[in-house]
This record gives C-alpha cells, structure tokens and sequence, in this order.
C-alpha cells in the first residue's frame, strides 16, 4: 500500500510517501494511523492528535472507520482551511 504524507505530516515523518505492508489486522483507516504510531517517535509525533490529520482513501475522503480492504493508496494531509 502506498502512503502519501502532505504539509506538516511530511515535514514530521520526514518522507514524502513511503511503501509499506500493514499486517492483516490493519482493516480500517484508524487501525493504520494506529499501527503508524507505534513505527517510530516520527509516527507517533505526526499522528499525536487522534483526529487532527484528515486522510483519503483512493483520493477519496475518508473517515476513521473507513476500512482499507482493496486500497492501493492513502494520503494523510492537516485540516485545511480556505480564504
């Protein structure tokens, strides 16, 4: 699966995207941002604030519970705001 980081999530993790293969009972997008934090101090710094950092599935917005099964692609990037 491949994962896509923008903003200050890149900048904390220190990589643009990255390839990587969550274990079996990764099935939802909070299990992966949970599996993420446990990978490093760089994980666990980005994804600090449980429900801060937005993700998209497939480029397709996607909450928490929305589950990973078939996705080639997810993105986690801050709130934005527009002006």
């Amino acid at each position: 699966m491949k994962l896509v980081y923008f903003a200050w999530v890149r900048e904390r993790i220190g990589r643009p995207e990255e390839v990587l293969d969550p274990p079996p009972e990764v099935t939802t997008v909070a299990e992966l941002v949970g599996w993420l934090r446990g990978r490093g101090e760089e994980y666990a710094y980005a994804f600090e604030n449980e429900g801060v950092v937005r993700a998209a599935v497939d480029r397709v917005h996607a909450k928490p519970d929305t589950a990973l099964a078939g996705a080639a692609e997810v993105a986690f990037f801050p709130p934005m705001t527009g002006g």
